[in-house]
């Protein structure tokens, strides 16, 4: 039956896909975030939460993009669990503020009972974090669920044993060095036309649109699986949060990690260019191979001559080799932070890049050549 029906709607479905994919849109992006930014600053509470922290004692990790799953073929977390689990473990040791930043649970591909029923473990640790008051759970594109369905309450009080209040995003505010710096969260797929419309259009891809593309095997063209979408996608994230004055930008949705604005693709063209002008033949040679492996998967290099560290990303829960990336704010410092297997097959923490708070607002006065 299913490939009689593939055969019949699998292309309609494909011209369907393309024509309103979450190709991104600059002034549609734009638009949307601030939207949101201003219904967060002016009526609090409703979409999501302002949050003053100290920049010096205060623990935040923000993850994204678990896309737990059923433990099928389909379910790409299911490798990266380990790692996750691990990841929780730490933080709560070490009392971060565990802030979820979408697209947690996989429910366009699945029925929200099959995947608690498959992430009992998942939900127990981050039940942790809710009892200590340290949990945020944002929805994204396909946890919508979460945020529009009248039985999500009940299902969530299930899972967790207690009242969850879902957001859209959340507004961390601090002062360094007596300069106020606002950072706002959100799962980043707003001005995304699938699943950033009305509330008919957010059920239609929830109830509808997202289960017939699973089930018709349908990959259309997403920011998480397209990589120059991906670049796109990012930049225009980019653009949006580097007009602001004093304020950072953290999403996920895309799947690609982003520090300061910077890809690891564009740091790695940065320090070959640093390399080739302090003549460092080898290092050259390095790291031109390693660029040429990620441009031959696709990776496109920003085009814009200069940058302020105005933008963050995740990444995800569920490369395809079980790594996680998130991003840790603690110790007056942000991170984007990896966790991997290593040859035991145990979970290890790695910091991939690390700036002061400090130095991060130094960039933002700074205006791009």
């Amino acid at each position: 039956m299913r490939r009689l029906l593939q055969k019949w709607f699998k292309q309609p479905v494909i011209r369907l896909a393309n024509k309103y994919s979450s190709r991104p849109d600059a002034v549609r992006v734009y638009t949307a975030l601030t939207g949101l930014y201003n219904s967060l600053i002016t009526n609090p509470g409703k979409k999501g939460l302002i949050i003053p922290f100290d920049s010096a004692t205060d623990k935040f990790i923000i993850l994204s993009d678990q896309h737990k799953g059923t433990r099928n073929y389909a379910d790409d977390f299911a490798v990266s669990e380990k790692n996750y689990l691990t990841a929780l473990d730490y933080y709560y040791q070490q009392q971060y503020h565990y802030i979820n930043l979408g697209d947690s649970e996989e429910l366009w591909k699945n029925g929200v009972l099959s995947v608690m029923k498959h992430n009992k473990a998942t939900f127990i640790k981050e039940k942790l974090f809710l009892n200590n008051n340290a949990f945020i759970k944002i929805f994204g594109n396909h946890d919508l669920y979460w945020d529009n369905d009248p039985l999500a309450r009940l299902m969530l009080q299930q899972l967790y044993g207690q009242t969850v209040k879902i957001y859209e995003g959340v507004i961390l505010q601090t002062q360094v060095n007596n300069k106020p710096l606002s950072i706002y969260l959100t799962h980043g797929h707003q001005g995304d036309l699938q699943s950033d419309g009305n509330w008919f259009s957010k059920w239609f891809v929830s109830n509808i649109w997202g289960p017939l593309q699973a089930y018709l095997q349908v990959n259309p063209n997403t920011p998480a699986t397209n990589d120059h979408q991906k670049t796109l996608h990012n930049q225009i994230m980019y653009q949006w949060s580097s007009s602001q004055s004093n304020l950072l930008l953290i999403t996920g949705h895309t799947h690609q990690p982003v520090f300061g604005s910077l890809t690891h693709l564009e740091r790695l063209y940065i320090e070959l260019e640093k390399a080739e002008k302090n003549n460092s033949a080898a290092l050259v040679k390095d790291l031109q191979k390693q660029i040429s492996k990620l441009v031959i998967k696709g990776e496109d290099k920003f085009t814009f001559p200069g940058y302020r560290p105005s933008y963050f990303n995740t990444g995800c829960c569920c490369f395809n080799d079980g790594d996680i990336t998130g991003i840790e704010i603690s110790g007056g410092c942000m991170r984007l932070i990896k966790w991997e297997y290593k040859q035991t097959g145990e979970p290890q923490r790695f910091v991939l890049e690390e700036s002061s708070l400090e130095e991060v607002l130094s960039g933002l006065a700074e205006i791009p050549q």
